[in-house]
């Protein structure tokens, strides 16, 4: 049996801000079988529930060494469903009452993570054949292993797969810093290493190290080898190409299911869903105080960020509002976003929606009574928006970039295959048209609009497809 242990900066049901949290949550569980026992670590924040901390056991507390420092680190444990989860403690590091903060905070507290989940190994009492790095923040664990612990053959069987989620956050900071806190060797500052520029890489460290490296879709893996997406790593990334996976990623379907969500009102399924969706919209509308009226609803649920295209919304909603349509918007981000959406609320207060504070209850009702989910991206490694709105129903409208490419499918009217809509450049003009075609279809071929949406639903992006691709990769590695 073979042993994968997964070092992340987060992870459902522990602690959550994003798509890395939803995936750390379902993945694991998914690769557990027969053959596999998986395990999960992420520092153990102060912020994360006390009633987890309550009933964590703890397995060890010992003092490492950080650079020329010598810290004390506290090694948690709590078993959930099918996984151990492990918990980094350290009161210096992980006390707040969020798990992000200025990144030069951040630099030191994942260096201190990454050391940590090394030095734990040999306390946790099992040979770990796997382990699975998740984004910058892990980055520097393959750097450790290959450079600090040569002498140990424990440490020298141990396999590496970083994961790049979003390839534009990095960790990166000066040389002389990077080397005073970690306390790594000059070779590991080489330009072909950790070295960036002039500064150090926490993510280039890791995909320069691990054994394997993967991305979370086969579109995002080809575009990061080039200048326009891969954030100045592309040439890494090309050199790395045999070495280099794209999985899409998927959603947890027993979560994401309006048959039996609690937040979903009038339950439904890929059988009866047109109407119950009907009601499901007069729902959201309550729920949100707008107009219960027989329209036309779109939909955003994602951070308001500029990679999110909402430049492309700005000054070309305005056409789909003026035809009576209705906008939900539910994310919080960047000012000029909130500047944005706050100019529509006002210019159309009788059809805009808009909530800065996430609310899982109003997530899902804008999947359950939304009729499209907005995401015209700049770029998306993978998207899980998408794959949400697709098993509530809601066609998405997305750009062909990244993930979004690979999960919506949009054929034209006439053969019904289509799942969503898609628009190629990212200009106004291409996202405009897109919207306004999709509006034509809803008002004009109902029929077509249905089977969109029933195509959606049959989707299977459920993570067993995904987690058969993690297999191979695993079962390859444990054989290299």
């Amino acid at each position: 049996m073979k042993h994968i242990l997964f070092a992340a900066a987060e992870s459902a049901p522990f602690i959550k801000t994003g798509g890395l949290g939803s995936v750390l949550g379902s993945l694991p569980q998914e690769l557990c079988n027969e053959n596999t026992k998986v395990s999960v670590v992420i520092p153990g924040y102060e912020c994360i529930s006390s009633e987890y901390h309550k009933q964590m056991e703890r397995v060890k507390i010992f003092v490492m060494q950080l650079g020329w420092r010598h810290v004390y680190v506290e090694v948690c444990k709590y078993t959930h469903k099918k996984v151990d989860y492990y918990f980094i403690k350290n009161d210096n590091y992980f006390s707040g009452d969020q798990p992000y903060s200025e990144i030069w905070l951040d630099i030191e507290k994942y260096a201190f993570f990454c050391k940590a989940v090394c030095e734990m190994l040999p306390h946790i009492h099992t040979q770990i054949d796997i382990i699975h790095c998740h984004d910058w923040q892990t980055g520097l664990i393959p750097v450790f292993l290959r450079t600090m612990y040569p002498w140990s053959s424990y440490y020298a069987r141990i396999k590496t797969i970083m994961t790049i989620h979003n390839l534009r956050f990095q960790g990166i900071c000066e040389i002389d810093r990077m080397r005073d806190i970690t306390g790594l060797p000059n070779s590991a500052f080489y330009y072909d290493k950790l070295e960036y520029y002039g500064n150090a890489n926490m993510l280039k460290g890791g995909i320069a190290y691990a054994d394997i490296v993967t991305t979370v879709s086969a579109t995002y893996a080809k575009e990061i080898m080039t200048e326009e997406y891969g954030e100045g790593l592309h040439q890494l990334l090309a050199y790395r190409e045999r070495d280099l996976y794209g999985i899409v990623n998927g959603i947890d379907w027993e979560i994401y299911n309006p048959e039996t969500d609690a937040n979903v009102v009038y339950p439904y399924d890929k059988d009866n869903f047109a109407k119950e969706r009907m009601k499901n919209k007069v729902e959201l509308q309550k729920a949100t105080g707008l107009p219960q009226i027989d329209t036309f609803t779109m939909g955003i649920v994602s951070r308001l960020t500029e990679q999110k295209g909402y430049d492309l919304m700005d000054g070309t909603i305005d056409k789909a509002l003026k035809q009576g349509a209705q906008l939900y918007v539910l994310g919080d981000g960047e000012e000029w976003v909130k500047e944005m959406l706050l100019r529509y609320k006002e210019a159309y207060p009788e059809q805009v929606y808009a909530q800065t504070e996430y609310s899982d209850v109003i997530a899902k009702k804008i999947y359950a009574g939304c009729d499209l989910t907005l995401m015209p991206s700049r770029f998306e490694p993978c998207g899980l928006n998408q794959l949400m709105a697709l098993r509530y129903g809601c066609l998405p409208l997305v750009r062909a970039t990244g993930g979004l490419r690979d999960t919506v499918k949009d054929d034209g009217i006439i053969s019904g295959e289509g799942t969503g809509f898609v628009f190629e450049d990212y200009s106004k003009e291409e996202f405009s048209a897109c919207l306004m075609r999709a509006m034509e279809m809803y008002t004009s071929y109902p029929l077509e609009w249905k089977k969109r949406m029933e195509n959606g639903m049959n989707m299977d992006f459920s993570w067993k497809k995904s987690a058969r691709e993690y297999e191979k990769i695993s079962e390859m590695l444990k054989r290299s």
